[in-house]
């Protein structure tokens, strides 16, 4: 236990240390994936952490996200390394854990009870006879007072400005004191970066301290994927069943609810179904066969777009609740089945519509961060109604789709990471001016990595020629060189930034946008 607790007091000083080394005034980068080497390392020689499949599966998946951080640096790959890193410390601490959802609760709750499981650790941490057990005893007993007077102590701040000024004062005081002590003592370190290797300290050892409660797996661990009949006892008393048998006692008999339910949800569906198919038949005569832009076509394929992803949503969660109980071992159910399995294809052929009007927006106006965003919601929509059709052709609980679904969100959250979007959109929006047009604010809002793109290309965006006149915003080529000068500074705010910062933030689209304009230091 002694060994145990040293090691990890240990790793959790050095970790704050490496954070403290890596991150001051740097970009994430390189200096993300040498932190998650180290959390790694260090999670796998805790004796306490079973070497599961899971903990394999989800430490590569984070040591790959860390990795596209450095080939792409976009904002997605920093997502998606948070989110992995959350899930590996969820699922390597607690391997009975089945769902991502679950993963980042538990990983939560690891960094709430840091304090608590900290101090536990630190009072068993000896260095020959000396140990901290004396010392601790005694911070145990103002530890949680000093968490309630601080939490009181802002409120009663946001309430009284007079008090907000005073405390404001003594706390200036209070840090201006410590600074002075501590630049005496240390004169190459500053309080502020005592406080960033505190923090570093801190994540650390959120990330490496398990907290060893188990109710989180037990709880989830009555969590079933199978669905069961649940078989109602007409003798329990609840305050629901008293409210029905004062309003509707014939809804008591058990048959009598089920068929009632089945009833409702035969005329849903086949009123659904019909109401659905004008629409696909709509859509398919008017968009799918030879759709030819008019008017404010922008502004009716957005409308349309975002009303057709909510529908596929709604259409789910109807589905979920029909089939979320008996209904599904009903002996007269196939009807309603057949009817619901309908209405998914019919939300399946929603979908395509929804895929040709972005295609029409993309190709009439270029692609952007929102338009790729509404593909890969499209394509959520088509694995959430796939699952949905598993979970009610195999009587499938509520438990799995949560399941299923989150291990393939997160799947598909690393594979859209490997893809650099902002390339890919400048190059996409400069190749297809013909049909587009550039719209060259935004080509300007996406990331240095495209300045090497558009520095080759200011010829084909500088040129003279007419705006468009329906599209104020989508200007094809402009007349003057006011971009000219607006992509001259943004290379030099670029140089400017990357040589501010050392070999810890590097990455490979700085490096690339750098070495194109020959500030890579040979």
């Amino acid at each position: 236990m002694k060994n145990k607790s040293n090691f990890l007091v240990l790793s959790t000083f050095f970790g704050g240390l490496l954070f403290n080394y890596l991150f001051w005034t740097e970009r994430l980068a390189l200096n993300l994936l040498i932190y998650s080497l180290y959390i790694l390392t260090i999670t796998y020689f805790n004796k306490d952490i079973t070497k599961s499949y899971k903990f394999k599966i989800y430490a590569t998946a984070h040591l790959l996200a860390a990795i596209l951080v450095v080939i792409n640096n976009s904002d997605l790959t920093i997502v998606s390394y948070y989110i992995s890193l959350i899930l590996f410390v969820g699922f390597s601490h607690y391997p009975q854990i089945r769902t991502v959802f679950t993963a980042v609760i538990a990983t939560a709750l690891q960094f709430i009870t840091l304090p608590f499981n900290f101090i536990q650790s630190l009072a068993t941490v000896s260095i020959g006879k000396f140990n901290l057990k004396p010392i601790l005893k005694f911070a145990k007993y103002v530890f949680i007072p000093i968490i309630i007077v601080t939490f009181f102590t802002v409120i009663y701040m946001v309430a009284n400005e007079v008090f907000a000024h005073y405390v404001d004062t003594f706390v200036l005081n209070i840090s201006n004191f410590l600074g002075n002590i501590f630049s005496f003592f240390f004169k190459d370190i500053t309080l502020v970066r005592f406080l960033h290797f505190c923090l570093g300290a801190i994540v650390t050892g959120g990330l490496v301290f398990t907290f060893f409660n188990h109710n989180l797996e037990k709880a989830e661990s009555k969590c079933t994927e199978k669905l069961d009949r649940i078989r109602k006892d007409p003798n329990r008393h609840t305050i629901w069943r008293e409210m029905i048998q004062i309003f509707s006692p014939n809804l008591l008999t058990k048959k009598l609810a089920l068929k009632t339910e089945y009833i409702t949800g035969i005329i849903s569906f086949v009123a659904l179904n019909l109401l659905l198919l004008s629409v696909n038949l709509i859509d398919i005569t008017t968009l799918w066969l030879g759709y030819k832009p008019s008017g404010n076509f922008s502004a009716d394929l957005h409308q349309g777009t975002n009303a057709l992803i909510f529908s596929i949503i709604m259409a789910m969660a109807v589905i979920l609740y029909f089939f979320r109980g008996n209904l599904n071992f009903y002996s007269k159910s196939k009807t309603l089945k057949a009817l619901a399995f309908a209405w998914m294809i019919q939300n399946f052929i929603l979908i395509i519509s929804v895929f040709i009007r972005d295609g029409y927006y993309i190709e009439y106006q270029g692609l952007t961060h929102k338009r790729i965003g509404v593909l890969v919601f499209a394509i959520l929509c088509v694995i959430g109604l796939t699952t949905v059709y598993i979970k009610i052709a195999k009587q499938k609980t509520l438990f799995y789709l949560f399941k299923i679904n989150g291990h393939l969100w997160f799947a598909l959250l690393l594979l859209f990471s490997t893809i650099n979007w902002d390339v890919l959109i400048a190059k996409y929006n400069i190749n297809h001016t013909n049909s587009s047009g550039i719209d060259l604010d935004y080509l300007f809002s996406l990331s240095d990595k495209t300045l090497p793109i558009l520095d080759k290309n200011r010829s084909k965006l500088y040129a003279t020629s007419i705006p468009d006149l329906k599209n104020p915003k989508t200007v094809l080529l402009t007349q003057n060189d006011k971009f000219q000068r607006r992509l001259d500074r943004r290379i030099g705010y670029f140089a400017e930034r990357y040589q501010k910062v050392s070999w810890l933030s590097w990455n490979m689209p700085d490096w690339n946008t750098a070495k194109y304009f020959g500030l890579n230091k040979e």
